[in-house]
């Protein structure tokens, strides 16, 4: 019975809290991404996939539960974050991801979108994209 009720409260918790999924446009040569990975490409060090196509990055607008889980997840906040990509326009280096209003934008566009990366609540995942990682 105590094995069931832990069972029980695992699942409700995952479902209730839902995860992150790091998803990608189908042609990204890559099925997984490191946090390392993850970081860099978001903070612009890195602008290319293996196959020297173009990231093109994605990012939520709003603050939401899951952007916020996303960026703790890298290890920065995302004032943190903004200043980095604010150094990267100053400096001629990059620009910051294209924010959007929505996770649902996003996925769209991800899916649109040759190279692109982005993150939504894993509930919205369709099979227009794929994940390269989930974020508890």
């Amino acid at each position: 019975m105590m094995k069931l009720i832990l069972v029980f409260v695992f699942v409700f918790l995952n479902c209730a809290f839902g995860q992150v999924a790091v998803i990608a446009n189908k042609s990204v040569p890559v099925d997984s991404i490191s946090k390392t990975e993850l970081l860099n490409f978001y903070s612009g060090d890195i602008k290319e996939w293996d196959n020297d196509k173009p990231v093109i990055v994605f990012d939520l607008k709003s603050k939401t539960d899951t952007r916020k889980q996303f960026f703790e997840y890298l290890g920065k906040s995302s004032s943190r974050m903004r200043s980095i990509w604010l150094k990267n326009v100053l400096s001629g280096e990059g620009s910051p991801p294209k924010a959007l209003e929505s996770e649902a934008s996003i996925l769209i566009n991800v899916s649109k979108t040759p190279g692109a990366i982005g993150f939504v609540s894993d509930k919205l995942v369709d099979e227009t994209v794929k994940i390269l990682a989930l974020i508890k």
